[in-house]
């Protein structure tokens, strides 16, 4: 019997001892969905050295802030952050004995970072989006004593897809999944290609593998990840290179895989092949995002965008000939510079022409670097807001109208969360409606019928539906 208890008693002190040992890992995430990525599979690279995540970054021993530079004044939000974390670490080394590691990733970080490490000299680690599977290398460096602070933000010429472990934490229902990264475009408005680098596409087989293993950990739906996603042309084994719709049509095999979406996409880029494939593979969702930034030719050809407002809405027409209740989402960018009022007029009646279900929509910025930024003929603030306010009550008009559209249809819901009432649950309709339903939370990771009973703003009101009875 004492010696039971004693077997007992050491069990549960080397358990303290293994939570004691477990650093604190905590990501701020700005940005896009692949920053999203990016920080899921930060956490994975860090877990070997004894980093668990935290949604906290009080009390973490590592905090990153993984960086967005699309939009004004990115960087100087990213300058604030780290003044309060600043603070944290001052007071974790003074009140507790205990360092604190702060790092800064992704886009601000590979497109200023020599000016982080001059600014914020509290930063001791500041690496690239192409770059952060160096982490456990690069914070072996870190020594307290040194004012020296590590930066690598260099293009490498290892891919760093070659080096990241596998997953180490399973990513829920609904997961991200990267398989092209970087950008060829050129548009004037945009850092990506500085900050990310050349289109870059996985081979086949490593996107297939990752697949398959965040399937097995319980997701269920995919959604593929690019900042030109449909430019992938991935190495295959039979030495071809593979096209995305060719790509989906191998996930779509992957047993236990039941949805999937894509994202971003560029019109020159939807061939044949990838809009055959909206009407040929069901688990393909009918939801698309596909940015056109404006309705005007003019300013379309300022952005180096390279193709016409009637370009766009063909492919429009294509995909909706294949796959008619198919939910449009797009971006657009007022007051570009140059962009006239009838320029923002033709913005206007290509929405009005298209419908979106959803859309994105911001004022033009200049981003330090890009083409537009030193263009003389600036649209003023004043002139951008009152179209930013036009277009986007078009917009959400165009969003509601379609979300009351769906009322009444009976629709699959992945489940992915707990609503924020008691008794509520929340999931996504195949055309990406946040819908909320009386549930229970052992439907999470399922796939129930529900019937959509109210439209809101930005989400639907659903019950559960028996389909034998509906029928």
């Amino acid at each position: 019997m004492l010696l039971g208890g004693t077997r007992g008693l050491g069990f549960a002190l080397l358990k303290c001892d293994i939570a004691l040992l477990t650093k604190k890992l905590f990501i701020k995430t700005y940005g896009c969905q692949m920053n999203v990525y990016d920080s899921d599979r930060m956490t994975d690279v860090l877990a070997p050295l004894g980093y668990a995540p935290t949604d906290m970054a009080d009390g973490a021993d590592m905090v990153i802030l993984n960086t967005c530079h699309i939009r004004e004044k990115a960087s100087e939000k990213v300058f604030s952050e780290l003044g309060r974390l600043r603070q944290l670490k001052e007071r974790a080394a003074d009140q507790q004995g205990r360092q604190v590691t702060i790092a800064v990733a992704g886009c601000v970080a590979q497109a200023e970072g020599e000016e982080i490490t001059r600014r914020a000299p509290w930063v001791d680690i500041v690496v690239g989006p192409q770059t952060y599977h160096r982490l456990p290398e690069l914070v072996g460096k870190i020594d307290p004593a040194s004012r020296n602070r590590i930066i690598d933000t260099d293009f490498p010429e290892e891919v760093k897809f070659d080096f990241l472990p596998g997953e180490h934490a399973p990513r829920g229902p609904a997961a991200f999944l990267s398989v092209q990264e970087g950008c060829d475009k050129f548009c004037a408005f945009c850092v990506v290609p500085y900050t990310r680098g050349a289109e870059f596409s996985r081979p086949v087989k490593t996107v297939l593998e990752e697949a398959k293993r965040l399937v097995a950990s319980g997701t269920r739906e995919l959604t593929l990840l690019g900042q030109n996603v449909n430019a992938y042309h991935g190495a295959h084994d039979s030495g071809k290179d593979w096209t995305l719709g060719r790509l989906i049509r191998a996930l779509a095999e992957v047993d236990g895989l039941e949805r999937i979406r894509y994202t971003t996409s560029h019109p020159l880029d939807m061939d044949d092949e990838l809009i055959a494939v909206h009407g040929d593979v069901p688990q393909l969702m009918p939801y698309l995002h596909l940015p056109i930034q404006s309705g005007s030719n003019h300013v379309l050809q300022e952005m180096n965008r390279r193709h016409t407002s009637d370009v766009y809405l063909a492919v429009i027409d294509k995909l909706r000939a294949i796959r008619p209740d198919i939910a449009m989402s797009g971006d657009f960018i007022v007051g570009f510079p140059g962009e006239s009022d009838a320029d923002f007029a033709e913005t206007l009646a290509l929405v009005s022409k298209v419908g979106y279900a959803s859309a994105y929509s911001f004022k033009y910025s200049p981003r330090p670097g890009t083409p537009a930024a030193t263009s003389e003929i600036q649209v003023p603030e004043s002139v951008k807001s009152e179209r930013l306010e036009s277009l986007q009550q078009l917009l959400n008009a165009q969003q509601f109208a379609f979300n009351k559209g769906t009322e009444g249809k009976i629709v699959d819901v992945l489940v992915e969360r707990a609503g924020g009432r008691d008794g509520q649950m929340a999931g996504r309709s195949p055309y990406m409606q946040a819908v909320n339903f009386i549930g229970n939370p052992d439907q999470i990771g399922q796939i129930v019928p529900c019937r959509l009973s109210e439209a809101r703003q930005n989400s639907m009101t659903g019950d559960i539906v028996n389909l034998k009875g509906a029928a």
